[in-house]
């Protein structure tokens, strides 16, 4: 067994996208693919790292990029620079993550017919804004995600099922607006779960996360747990 890594360039436009990606070549068959949305610094060693762990567990792990070959941010101001345009402009994010499914389907490692997307922070909301158009895939999982709901998506059926992974102290998300978003899943006729993991705040599955006075900090139960639930979330829509 090995896991083989590599990366692979994609278009939403005019925009070259490069996308990291690995999976274990011992399996021969085609495999369940999971797409991976990175933070708001772009893609990097994190995301990278996460699809290596999705490879050994005999997936294909697709780690996209929502922001162009080669762009990262590299302190908190860039990185809100690079993040900010796609948050006010959630029809720009749904078609630039929508670029990475085609770009995954069509790669021959890939069952095209079982794939899954998950997201972390700024990916989180890319994921779950991926499921609210209305696209035909297994399921999606947000870690730590932003939940609040776009103003395009209003009446389309979700089919991927949900799984929203949430600090329960998360500044950035209070608890006020999970009920608005367990009500907008319900109301999207949605298979959703939303799991509240206590005493914990954003970033909770970023080792580097420790600043407290942003309310970003690393908890490893929560990751450890977050983790496990996802894999167990995988095993489901897959089987």
């Amino acid at each position: 067994m090995a896991i083989i890594t590599n990366t692979v360039s994609y278009m939403d436009g005019d925009v070259v996208l490069e996308a990291f990606f690995a999976f274990d070549d011992a399996i021969t068959e085609r495999r369940p693919a999971v797409l991976i949305s990175h933070m708001w610094n772009g893609r990097g060693d994190f995301v990278a790292e996460k699809a290596k762990k999705l490879a050994e567990l005999g997936y294909f792990g697709f780690a996209l990029d929502m922001y162009g070959k080669g762009i990262v941010g590299t302190s908190p101001e860039e990185s809100m620079a690079l993040m900010q345009p796609f948050m006010d402009d959630r029809v720009m994010l749904q078609q630039r993550i929508q670029a990475a499914l085609r770009a995954v389907k069509l790669l021959p490692w890939v069952d095209d017919s079982k794939i899954a997307a998950i997201g972390f922070c700024f990916g989180g909301l890319c994921v779950l804004d991926l499921a609210r158009t209305g696209v035909d895939i297994k399921g999606v999982v947000s870690f730590h995600g932003l939940l609040n709901a776009p103003d395009n998506t209003q009446g389309n059926p979700i089919k991927a099922k949900i799984l929203a992974l949430h600090g329960y102290d998360d500044p950035m998300t209070l608890p006020a607006q999970t009920i608005e978003f367990q009500n907008e899943m319900t109301n999207a006729g949605a298979d959703w779960q939303l799991h509240n993991y206590g005493h914990t705040v954003h970033a909770f599955t970023n080792p580097v996360a420790n600043f407290p006075d942003s309310g970003m900090i690393y908890n490893a139960t929560a990751d450890r747990r977050s983790w496990l639930a996802m894999q167990n979330f995988l095993t489901e829509i897959f089987a």
